[in-house]
């Protein structure tokens, strides 16, 4: 095969596998928004908060095959059945797809198409689908912690209906945490994995012939990504969990940490506005 026809190959592979991203993450943010619509549609039938129930929101009173999902937002909080478990943990794994594909698409892409060369070359590597499998393992199971971190919440009458904490000095400490976080060694380690898909190929020792090796791969990958992000996902717990124009937000901030060439600096100036707004509703709040 010609240089000239091995690249064109190679574009519709990018092409395919582009489109296939592209896809996943729109489904998901379908899936976010759904729920979102849900929350915000008022329910007849649901109690009013003045008389101790949840305050009008689809989700706090959805019958979802007999699950009550005001346990999860509501002051009134009961013990969560495992169908509240289940459900909180699909819409939080759900979400993560969402907001971390886009970002972690520059590497995916150089995968598939190295991955077309070395067939090419009769030095095949493992799929794809492996690699990526991998790196949204990570992510699901922060979405474990995510749901266990919205139940002890739940639990102690730190969230309203919006899934965003009532309490002005958390929702600031949270902010505080956060933009310090932006500024440590840590954040800079991993975002610098990030950052440059040829570098962490590099020092991890290249692409995997098999298939377990490029899922422990795109592990790696996912657990470089969970060190540079974690902090900026518990700013979900301040703007509302299901509040689209601030899950967006993240979304966009992380994807520009990843892919814009500014090194440390948006990080830096970022973490230094949460930090200063979240002194700021501490203060306001004393």
């Amino acid at each position: 095969m010609s240089d000239t026809a091995l690249e064109a190959v190679l574009r519709r592979d990018r092409t395919v596998v582009a489109a296939a991203l592209v896809l996943i993450a729109v489904l998901a943010w379908a899936y976010v928004l759904w729920l979102a619509a849900d929350m915000a549609m008022p329910d007849a039938a649901t109690p009013s908060a003045a008389s101790g129930g949840t305050a009008g929101m689809d989700m706090s009173g959805m019958d979802m095959g007999g699950m009550d999902m005001g346990a999860a937002v509501a002051p009134g909080f009961r013990a969560w059945a495992p169908a509240d478990f289940a459900f909180i943990f699909a819409m939080w794994a759900v979400m993560m797809v969402g907001m971390m594909t886009p970002s972690v698409a520059p590497m995916v892409l150089l995968y598939a198409g190295v991955g077309r060369k070395a067939r090419a070359g009769g030095r095949p590597i493992a799929s794809t689908a492996w690699f990526f499998t991998g790196y949204l393992l990570v992510w699901v199971a922060f979405s474990v912690a995510a749901t266990g971190a919205q139940w002890l919440l739940a639990s102690l009458t730190l969230l309203n209906p919006t899934m965003a904490t009532n309490s002005t000095v958390l929702g600031g400490l949270v902010l505080i945490a956060a933009g310090l976080y932006q500024w440590t060694p840590m954040k800079g380690v991993c975002l610098r994995q990030c950052q440059a898909p040829i570098a962490f190929l590099a020092s991890h020792g290249g692409f995997r012939s098999d298939p377990l090796g490029a899922l422990r791969f795109g592990i790696d990958h996912g657990a470089y990504c969970l060190g540079c992000c974690w902090a900026l996902m518990t700013l979900l717990f301040v703007g509302g969990v299901m509040n689209v124009l601030w899950i967006a937000g993240i979304a966009i901030l992380i994807l520009l940490e990843k892919t814009v060439p500014t090194g440390q600096l948006i990080p830096r100036i970022s973490g230094a506005l949460m930090a200063a707004i979240g002194v700021w509703l501490v203060v306001q709040a004393l």
